[in-house]
């Protein structure tokens, strides 16, 4: 798989409230199907459709033994976005640095060079 596909399959990941909360159950380690789906008020068949994007982008990992399917968290897919985010962030913070000192250099009423 590619970065770019594989960034893609991340964000996808994260991009639903119900996927979030599983991923954020499964921090605190490996649950059951059930056990990570408690409470969050959806179907079986949506659980079941929120769990394969997550195990297609790599993200959380099944066993199963007998009648349960345990949930693993798998972080190598989060290590690629975070090093994707911190990029971004620092050029973003270098963008919004450069505009503060062009700010700060116009209120000054000094001319500022392009």
């Amino acid at each position: 798989m590619n970065y770019q596909a594989e960034l893609d399959r991340s964000f996808l990941a994260l991009s639903h409230p119900v996927r979030r909360a599983i991923v954020e159950r499964l921090v605190a380690g490996p649950a059951t199907v059930g056990r990570a789906s408690e409470g969050l008020g959806v179907s079986k068949p949506a659980v079941t459709k929120h769990l394969k994007v997550l195990e297609d982008a790599g993200v959380v990992s099944r066993t199963v033994a007998g009648r349960a399917h345990m949930l693993r968290l798998e972080p190598r897919p989060f290590h690629k976005a975070s090093e994707w985010l911190d990029l971004h962030r620092s050029l973003w913070e270098a963008k919004f640095e450069a505009v503060e000192r062009h700010l700060a250099l116009t209120h000054e009423g000094q001319e500022v060079p392009e």
